[in-house]
C-alpha cells in the first residue's frame, strides 16, 4: 500500500498542532519533519522541540528527515523527542554504516536519502540495513519547488535493485509532489509520497489537500496507518 507523508515544512507553524491533527483526521499515514542546518542545505528549520510538539499532537509515525552535516551527534535528541523513523543522507555521512547503526541502537527505524545528483547505486550496500530509501525529487533546502522529472528514473532503478535482491524497503520521494505527478511517482516505484505545499497550501485547506492526494493514490481515507 502506498503511504502519504505530509511535510510540515509548508505548514502554518503558528497552528502546528491543529495542522498535524488535520492531517491525521484526513487519513495521512505519517508526518514528515524536515530538519535543515544551513550547512548541508541552504536553509535553517526545525529542532527536536518541533518533533516533540508533533508527538503531542498525533499518534501517526513521525519521520525526522535530517538534512544536516554529521548527524550522529543529534540523532539521540530527535529519537528522545519522539521520532519513530530517522532519515539521514548519504552525502552527509562519511561513515554511513555507523550512523545507521546508531539510529537503530536508539530504537528508531532508519532511512537513507540521496540528492538528485547522487547515483542511486550509492545505496546498494546499505539497503539490507534500512527500512526506507529516500530519493530527493528536488534540490533539498526549500519547499514549493517543481518536481525534477528525471529523478524518477532513480526511483525506477531503486525499485529494480530491491526486487533483484528480494529486499523489503519503502521508497520515498520528497520534493514537488502534487496532484499532477503523484501517479507518476507511484508508477515509477515509490511507496511513500512526501507532500508539503500540495497538502498545507491546498485551496480547500489541509484536509482537502490530504484527501485529494489519497484519492489519486487509490486510498480510502480509513486506511491510514497508525504507529505500532
Amino acid at each position: 500500500m502506498s503511504l502519504l507523508a505530509p511535510s510540515i515544512l509548508a505548514a502554518d507553524l503558528a497552528h502546528l498542532g491543529d495542522e498535524v491533527s488535520a492531517c491525521e483526521e484526513a487519513g495521512a499515514d505519517r508526518i514528515h519533519i524536515d530538519i535543515m542546518d544551513n550547512r548541508f542545505v541552504p536553509n535553517l528549520t526545525m529542532g527536536p522541540e518541533v518533533v516533540a510538539a508533533c508527538r503531542r499532537s498525533t499518534s501517526l509515525l513521525l519521520e525526522a528527515h535530517l538534512m544536516v552535516e554529521r548527524p550522529d551527534g543529534i540523532i539521540p535528541r530527535f529519537r528522545a523527542a519522539g521520532a519513530d523513523l530517522i532519515t539521514v543522507h548519504v552525502e552527509a555521512c562519511p561513515e554511513l554504516q555507523r550512523t545507521v547503526d546508531l539510529v537503530r541502537a536508539e530504537g528508531a527505524d532508519c532511512g537513507v536519502g540521496i540528492n538528485p545528483a547522487t547515483p542511486v547505486e550509492s545505496l546498494i550496500d546499505i539497503l539490507p540495513e534500512i527500512s526506507l530509501a529516500l530519493v530527493m525529487t528536488v534540490e533539498p533546502g526549500f519547499g514549493g519547488q517543481a518536481l525534477l522529472v528525471p529523478t524518477l528514473a532513480k526511483v525506477r532503478r531503486l525499485r529494480e535493485m530491491l526486487e533483484e535482491r528480494q529486499l523489503s524497503c519503502d521508497i520515498e520521494v520528497d520534493g514537488g509532489v502534487d496532484p499532477s505527478n503523484a501517479q507518476q511517482c507511484l508508477v515509477a516505484g515509490a511507496s511513500v509520497l512526501v507532500a508539503g505545499t500540495a497538502v498545507f497550501k491546498a485551496s480547500g485547506g489541509t484536509r482537502a489537500g490530504v484527501s485529494c492526494l489519497l484519492d489519486l493514490m487509490g486510498r480510502p481515507q480509513s486506511e491510514a496507518v497508525r504507529r505500532a
